[in-house]
């Protein structure tokens, strides 16, 4: 296949392409965060070709970057969130990474980190975590780590998390390879995720999650994630606050499907 790495028999031959923005129809979408400066761009770039579609985000003024692969007969997009530190929508940044991963539905969502600063880097993990099980975690700049003297047990780090944690090194091309079969496996249900998730001890929160819940069941059926929502109301997430008050909540999630109006190839 035209693409294809060629530089490892973990592929296969013909078992991966790179797509760029010749993506045609693709059967799963892939969501890409991470931290600024984890070396997400290279891994974007290492798993689709250095070309790639941007635009904005619907009613943003935020870049939107989708690129796309093949892999064992399977279309993949993958859609390049911005590095952000939070999902807590702080900027707007934040806000596009967050509602992407709740209302885009991606079949799979990468978290990407850095490996030698791996502490700083967990808080966005765990996020995206109490959003979605369809999630990777993958290890990027594992060379620096290994430089500064660094052994991460990445097998224990996945049993932990409950997802897939794969180690990769993405400028020599290292643990792409698992990367991909991981990222293939998890949207086709092969791989199957039981992620950490936030327990609700406090029976007057539980109480009172479970009450918005059901509103938000009444007045939006399709909504996913509302049990997250329904804590961001909470917690006075103000953007979502509006967006339930002004009835925008819908047109929110239904912008998250629409393909971007391109500026450049």
């Amino acid at each position: 296949m035209s693409g294809a790495c060629g530089t490892c028999d973990s592929c296969g031959t013909g078992k991966w392409g790179r797509m760029g923005v010749d993506m045609g129809k693709w059967d799963y979408t892939v969501a890409l965060a991470g931290n600024p400066n984890t070396g997400k761009s290279t891994i974007f770039n290492a798993l689709t070709g250095l070309r790639q579609h941007t635009g904005n985000w619907p009613g943003k003024t935020v870049t939107r970057a989708e690129g796309g692969f093949r892999y064992a007969d399977a279309g993949f997009k993958l859609v390049d969130l911005p590095g952000t530190y939070s999902l807590l929508s702080a900027t707007p940044d934040e806000e596009v990474a967050r509602d992407f991963i709740l209302f885009g539905r991606p079949d799979v969502t990468v978290v990407v980190a850095d490996a030698s600063r791996l502490e700083r880097n967990l808080n966005l993990v765990l996020q995206v975590l109490q959003i979605t099980d369809r999630a990777v975690l993958c290890l990027n700049l594992m060379d620096e780590a290994r430089a500064s003297g660094l052994e991460l047990d990445f097998r224990g780090l996945a049993r932990d998390l409950g997802v897939p944690v794969v180690p990769c090194a993405a400028r020599q091309m290292e643990g792409i390879p698992e990367l991909l079969k991981v990222i293939s496996d998890v949207a086709t249900g092969a791989i199957s995720s039981q992620p950490k998730k936030l327990e609700l001890k406090n029976p007057e929160l539980a109480s009172a999650i479970a009450t918005i819940t059901k509103e938000l069941d009444i007045r939006y059926p399709d909504l996913p994630q509302k049990t997250w929502i329904a804590i961001r109301l909470l917690e006075g997430d103000r953007s979502i606050i509006d967006a339930v008050q002004d009835g925008s909540l819908a047109q929110l999630v239904a912008d998250q499907q629409k393909p971007i109006p391109a500026l450049s190839s």
